[in-house]
């Protein structure tokens, strides 16, 4: 349950971690707790029973010795003892009447209050212990007094006395049984609330992503976990800083790089006018197309370094029909150009879904896997949009006719930079990154799969 763990300090001292947390499933706070403090409990209950036990031992046995030296000495200062009355086997046992018998001086009981105690003389004078029948008795025998010389020998049950000493212990214990439960119970509500307090914060610190980095509050943190809290508030800090100086990197890098690439585009327009034809034509086309693949690559991270920005687009209830709409429409020029059938299969009269986000992030998702799906597809392909009105979940498939991603690469296509090698097309590699957190600011999820009855990709968008 325990360890004692050495840790070197930096003057070379050993310092020795007392740790009190059990390993494994274990290893919380309440239960560490528990399991300290209820063998604590127990071993104190124990033993103040013992404690109040022996000390009501002590006080029974005091006073009652006290009253037998008193009736046993009233007794013998008669010079004509008055024979005891007699006492029931019941009356002795259970309420610890004491046991009178007088003796004479030739050592010859004279009279007893309980004839069945055949226990003789005791030979020493005050008190002494005996044990009759298997059972403890206390006797207290006076001296010789009178003009008989008669002694008198009072007899009380052990048992009795033992009995007596449990019950005012255990009366005096009865508080304490009634809170030992009392206090574990409380004790388990307390270390909830502990651990459900520690809960939220690490449910707080759950919540911190790039694009929301907030300090975590400190009002209502014990005072033993602040120190960690603060320390973890340091760290998002630098984290904050650090998202935030990366996003200005990349934000600054495409804009500058946007103003060169954008000159050498125009450029290439003025020298294609005379541009003889032949080898160099073809040549000329292939640097057209890189420095329109830089167009491109520019205008991706100026996407993804917004969508980045610490101040987000508000959200708010957006259309998919019209939102998806406004998508094929942006991009129905791109279709054109590569002679694709793009077009929406679905209820399209039915009652519109309506989904709670940034209209900007909707966009970029819808966007991304419509032209993803266009530049992938072959010349005079097709690019069906499918619209369906599930009630419960609505979803949009973007199904395409090109080559399809192998089944081992689905999982990284959502990667950064990442191409399906051989892939004739020229991305970047951002665009289904950018698709994908864009979902997830809006609580939407993107799968891929491949078509089952032809060569193609299937993108679905449906509510996460």
């Amino acid at each position: 349950m325990m360890s004692f763990d050495a840790e070197r300090r930096p003057q070379g001292a050993r310092h020795f971690n007392f740790n009190i947390f059990p390993s494994g499933a274990m290893c919380s706070l309440r239960r560490t707790l528990l399991l300290w403090l209820i063998p604590l409990f127990l071993v104190v209950g124990a033993a103040t029973a013992a404690f109040s036990y022996f000390s009501y031992s002590h006080m029974v046995s005091d006073f009652m010795d006290e009253q037998m030296q008193q009736l046993g000495q009233s007794i013998a200062a008669n010079d004509a003892p008055m024979p005891p009355p007699v006492v029931s086997e019941e009356r002795i046992h259970d309420r610890g009447t004491y046991v009178v018998q007088v003796w004479g001086a030739d050592g010859k009981l004279q009279a007893t209050s309980w004839p069945q105690l055949a226990a003789g003389l005791q030979p020493v004078t005050g008190f002494s212990d005996l044990v009759y029948d298997g059972n403890p008795w206390r006797v207290f025998t006076t001296a010789s007094q009178g003009a008989g010389g008669h002694r008198v020998q009072v007899i009380q049950c052990e048992v009795f006395r033992n009995r007596l000493a449990a019950e005012r212990a255990g009366t005096t214990m009865l508080p304490v049984l009634i809170l030992l439960p009392l206090a574990l119970l409380v004790l388990w509500g307390v270390a909830g609330a502990m651990s459900r307090a520690i809960e939220d914060i690490g449910h707080q610190a759950a919540l911190q992503d790039a694009h929301n980095i907030a300090e975590l509050p400190l009002a209502r943190v014990p005072q033993e976990l602040k120190p960690l809290v603060v320390s973890f508030n340091k760290l998002l800090s630098r984290v904050r800083d650090a998202f935030a100086a990366q996003g200005r990197f990349v934000q600054d890098a495409a804009h500058e790089l946007r103003t060169p690439i954008t000159a050498v585009a125009l450029q290439l327009e003025n020298v294609r006018r005379d541009l003889p034809n032949g080898a160099c034509a073809q040549t000329f086309a292939q640097l057209e197309a890189g420095v329109t693949r830089a167009q491109r690559l520019v205008d991706q991270l100026l996407k993804l370094s917004r969508q980045q920005a610490p101040v987000a687009e508000a959200a708010g209830e957006v259309n998919l029909h019209t939102q998806l709409h406004e998508s094929m429409n942006a991009l129905i020029g791109l279709a054109d150009q590569r002679k694709i059938d793009l077009g929406i299969v679905g209820d399209i009269e039915g009652r519109p879904p309506t989904l709670r986000c940034a209209p900007g992030d909707l966009r970029s998702v819808l966007d991304n896997l419509i032209e993803n799906a266009l530049r992938y597809t072959p010349e005079g392909g097709v690019v069906d949009v499918h619209l369906i009105n599930d009630a419960a979940r609505p979803a949009i498939e973007v199904v395409d006719s090109g080559p399809g991603i192998p089944p081992h690469l689905l999982a990284r296509v959502f990667d950064r930079f990442f191409r399906v090698p051989g892939s004739p097309a020229n991305g970047s590699g951002l665009g289904l990154a950018i698709a994908q957190a864009a979902a997830q600011r809006c609580g939407l999820r993107v799968q891929l799969r491949n078509r089952h009855d032809r060569s193609g990709l299937v993108a679905r968008i449906e509510l996460a």
